[in-house]
């Protein structure tokens, strides 16, 4: 591939819903612009995009991919997306290294939740974009319906630019709005056609939203308009663009993927009205100086560059995706990684075509690439030089709240297991693994039930590990409400010396649930002697890992040791920790023991539309809901605490009630006292793998 100047760059990413055609829109536009002989498609498993051997198992994206391609003397680098929810964490990456984006909308499905959500993501980044409408060679599809609603809920920013022309009720052209003509497909090129009598109302309409718009960039614009006079074409044109870039028009465009129809004039579009990197704005922190560095992709500047995404790939290696921010990289460069503090050679630079990489000579500011083979590099880390090192902020990922126990099938497998991860985490920055030691268990996170599915079939199939998931243990904890009164003599005699510890203890409430124990002695007379008290203690530090009443661990608890017994030969710190043993035990029973459940403070982000369903719901699963907070774009946020035992499973379920339109967070607030049937649930539980214990033993 040839090298390319930032002036002759666009970086474009693909949003929109799952199933709505984005990877065929990617296949087609790599077709034309002559980087396949034939289309792949999607339940062939032989696109471009989706190479992964999950996507080709499941259908559908669910890594971002870059595809670069070449187009009227632009390099045109497409991001493709995935549009499942699960996968929001691609998605991200992709933005922050996009410079504009094309939102993908089904004309036969319509406008839905995925379309929804990159639009905002498009506000965020305040990227400018482009709807393309697909599949309008469906009988059903409907291009009206997909203009008018986003027009009644974005207002006259959306400009249709084509519209259909049907003959037979087949898609045959299309109607282009700036220049008032026909055209009809033939093969890769249209003839200019008439008009059809019944899109000469809306093409009029939709003329003058766009002379309105083209007017209002300037005063000479304004004036010409109220005085009746045309602009031309090129006026036009030059005026839409400004407009696009600041997103102050968004236009809209139809086609059929399949037919590669509307694919020629979308490649010139983004072309004509999208910003190359040298019209956007970036800045890092210049660590030497402490001073902003204003990189702006100004290939003059020193060079500077972040990963944005990094791909770990058993079968094609590990490649660090970057976004170059100034300078120009070229191969054999030292290349400093100031978040890792070291130094490394890039070996080769590459654009990727999928999973086919091509190498380059130079990537110029502006541009996307991937070098092979560094080491250390993460997603999110800054490169530059050692003479200028240059810093830049961490893009946002969502974080993931879904998780479940898991382990190796094949106990010999933990540290294949742990290396597997590990590898997959540094590709998707939304999975987790989380070591509960409390709990005895390792918890994998991620962004939903398909997101942990996909990394179980990925280690299974990928990386030869077979992992169980189930349902993971809550972080109960045990105290005590009463106050209660034992001893314990501890008396073993075999032979030889003995064994012997006797203690007196009171157990009450310490009134602090943040530390396990607090430990205290009153013995008068030297009755245990001072030798003894730290194997006393230290028979109450192990007996609070694990509670008598379920085995969770003990919190809250106040021991006093007053009074006991010793032998002046069988006496041992053993027998004396054996002896606080039993007798906290005893004691914790007799002194009205409680289960603790941990509440989380949870915050439920939601249309207006959907605030009764949800917060109904948040009070079958025990939640105590503590108000409402309007917030921009008609949504509220719901604050409520809830049980955590209660919030398994809401990911899914929280979707399901909104139509994917709700979103939460939540974080451990605190223990409260849980009700006696999880309690009694809980202790039935213990009971059952103790008897099953016994059983095996």
């Amino acid at each position: 591939m040839n090298v390319y100047t930032t002036d002759k760059i666009r970086n474009v990413v693909l949003l929109g819903h799952g199933g709505c055609g984005k990877t065929s829109l990617v296949e087609a536009m790599a077709y034309l612009a002559g980087l396949t002989s034939r289309m792949g498609k999607i339940d062939d498993g032989n696109t471009i995009s989706d190479f992964g051997k999950e996507e080709q198992k499941r259908k559908f994206s669910i890594n971002t991919s870059l595809v670069s391609i070449e187009w009227e003397g632009t390099k045109i680098n497409l991001l493709d997306t995935p549009g499942y929810f699960d996968f929001v964490g691609e998605v991200e990456e992709a933005v922050a290294a996009a410079d504009a984006a094309i939102i993908v909308v089904s004309g036969k499905s319509g406008f839905e939740v995925g379309a929804e959500k990159a639009w905002d993501l498009c506000e965020k980044y305040k990227l400018p974009r482009l709807v393309f409408v697909t599949d309008m060679d469906i009988d059903n599809a409907s291009y009206k319906n997909v203009v008018e609603t986003m027009t009644e809920k974005y207002g006259k920013r959306m400009a249709p630019f084509h519209l259909p022309i049907r003959e037979n009720e087949k898609l045959i052209g299309y109607v282009n709005v700036i220049s008032e003509t026909g055209n009809k497909w033939q093969g890769k090129d249209a003839v200019e056609i008439p008009v059809p009598e019944y899109s000469k109302a809306n093409l009029q309409q939709y003329r003058d939203t766009l002379m309105e718009t083209v007017a209002e960039t300037s005063e000479e614009f304004m004036d010409r308009y109220f005085s009746g006079d045309t602009f031309s074409d090129a006026e036009i044109r030059s005026a839409l663009r400004t407009n696009i870039i600041d997103g102050s028009v968004v236009p809209m465009t139809m086609g059929s993927s399949l037919l590669c129809y509307g694919i020629y004039t979308l490649l010139d579009d983004i072309v004509k009205y999208f910003p190359s990197p040298e019209n956007c704005k970036i800045a890092g922190i210049s660590m030497k100086t402490n001073e902003i560095f204003s990189a702006d992709f100004d290939f003059a500047k020193a060079k500077s560059a972040f990963i944005f995404k990094t791909i770990v790939d058993p079968f094609i290696g590990k490649y660090s995706l970057i976004k170059v921010c100034s300078g120009v990289f070229k191969a054999d460069d030292m290349i400093y990684n100031v978040d890792k503090d070291i130094e490394e050679k890039v070996s080769k630079l590459y654009t990727l075509q999928g999973n086919k990489p091509v190498e380059v000579s130079e990537l110029h500011a502006g541009d996307i690439g991937a070098i092979p083979k560094l080491s250390s590099a993460r997603t999110g880390n800054s490169l530059s030089t050692k003479a200028n090192v240059i810093k830049y902020g961490m893009f946002d990922i969502s974080k993931p709240y879904t998780y479940m126990r898991y382990r190796p099938v094949n106990k010999g497998d933990v540290d294949k297991l742990s290396q597997a991860l590990q590898k997959m985490m540094h590709e998707d920055l939304t999975l987790k693994s989380v070591n509960d030691s409390e709990n005895g268990q390792m918890l994998l996170y991620a962004m939903g039930d398909m997101a942990l599915d996909v990394a179980v079939s990925r280690l299974k199939n990928e990386y030869k590990v077979e992992v169980e998931l189930e349902k993971p243990k809550i972080a109960f904890r045990e105290t005590i409400k009463k106050n209660s009164d034992v001893e314990y003599k501890y008396k073993k005699q075999s032979g030889g010396h003995g064994q012997y510890g006797h203690v007196k203890m009171r157990f009450e409430p310490s009134g602090d649930i943040t530390t396990p124990y607090i430990f205290e002695e009153e013995v008068v007379g030297g009755a245990v002697p001072k030798n003894y008290f730290p194997a006393v203690e230290k028979g109450l530090q192990e007996s609070v890992l694990r509670g008598p009443l379920a085995a969770y661990p003990v919190v809250g608890v106040k021991a006093t040791l007053y009074d006991g017994s010793y032998h002046p030969v069988d006496s041992s710190e053993m027998a004396f920790k054996m002896a606080a043993s039993q007798a906290f035990k005893k004691g914790f029973m007799e002194a009205g023991p409680i289960l603790l459940e941990p509440i989380a403070s949870l915050k439920v982000n939601v249309p207006d539309s959907y605030t009764g369903d949800v917060m109904g719901d948040l009070n079958k699963r025990r939640g105590r809901v503590l108000g409402m907070n309007p917030i921009s774009g008609g949504r509220q946020i719901i604050e409520a605490n809830v049980p955590m035992m209660s919030l398994h499973g809401y990911c899914t379920d929280l979707r399901s009630m909104t139509g994917g339109r709700g979103e939460y967070e939540y974080e451990f607030d605190r223990y409260e006292q849980a009700p006696s049937d999880i309690q009694d649930a809980q202790v039935k539980e213990r009971a059952a793998k103790v008897a099953e214990s016994n059983v095996d033993a």
